[in-house]
């Protein structure tokens, strides 16, 4: 949208360009044409030159984001309605998530300058981003559970890391347990061969103890019977 000095010299260009056409009655209709096609390129390259600095915008924010990102999800969201659209974002928000729609041309080129692998195989369509922020597994249980509920979502891939991921592979992400229960199973993992080291260790040192305490009763023994003698 022109600023409001934009919209006036923009007026003042026109009020010069037509003022020929209206006091020079002998002019051409070929110069009248001219001067029409000259005056609309002048209006379509002012909407092209700002048109290309907000994709540069949108370029350099999807690809702060996408470096940030633990992880993301692109969809087909075709056939979602404002309502269900809405409730996504929120279950996302909840999740420390983002969706965002974007044009595919600005999404691969925001990967390809935040340094990560090409999503060109899954570039067609309308395409909604996920960017997780927080834990990428519970980004993509959200999604699935989604999908289930509503058809007209469709998982295409994504990224977790630096590496490409299918759709079926955001699928396994979203059934893998939760943070903390695996969390505790690793730690359990992790205590298991402590506690058998233990018990290798404590072996020695109970049959240590029981050697040094045989050793004290034959003492005790040898005394008692030595002052029953005297």
């Amino acid at each position: 949208m022109l600023s409001q000095g934009e919209g006036g010299s923009v007026g003042a260009a026109r009020r010069r360009l037509c003022k020929p056409l209206r006091s020079r009655r002998g002019l051409s209709l070929f110069a009248q044409v001219c001067l029409f096609v000259g005056f609309t390129l002048c209006l379509v390259g002012r909407g092209e030159s700002m048109n290309q600095e907000e994709k540069r915008r949108v370029v350099a924010e999807l690809q702060e984001k996408l470096a940030k990102a633990s992880g993301a999800v692109l969809a087909d969201f075709r056939g979602l309605t404002v309502k269900e659209s809405t409730e996504l974002r929120r279950r996302l928000r909840e999740q420390g998530a983002e969706l965002r729609v974007v044009k595919n041309r600005l999404l691969q080129r925001a990967a390809q300058q935040a340094g990560l692998p090409s999503l060109e195989q899954y570039l067609e369509g309308p395409t909604a981003v996920a960017l997780a922020h927080g834990d990428p597994a519970a980004m993509a249980k959200v999604l699935h559970q989604f999908t289930r509920d509503h058809k007209n979502l469709v998982l295409k891939g994504g990224l977790l890391g630096q590496r490409v991921i299918t759709a079926e592979e955001v699928v396994k992400l979203a059934e893998l347990p939760p943070r903390e229960v695996l969390l505790a199973k690793l730690l359990g993992q992790m205590q298991a061969p402590l506690v058998g080291l233990v018990s290798v260790l404590q072996g020695p040192v109970r049959q240590l103890v029981y050697a040094l305490d045989a050793i004290r009763r034959q003492r005790e023994e040898a005394g008692g019977a030595a002052t029953a003698g005297s």
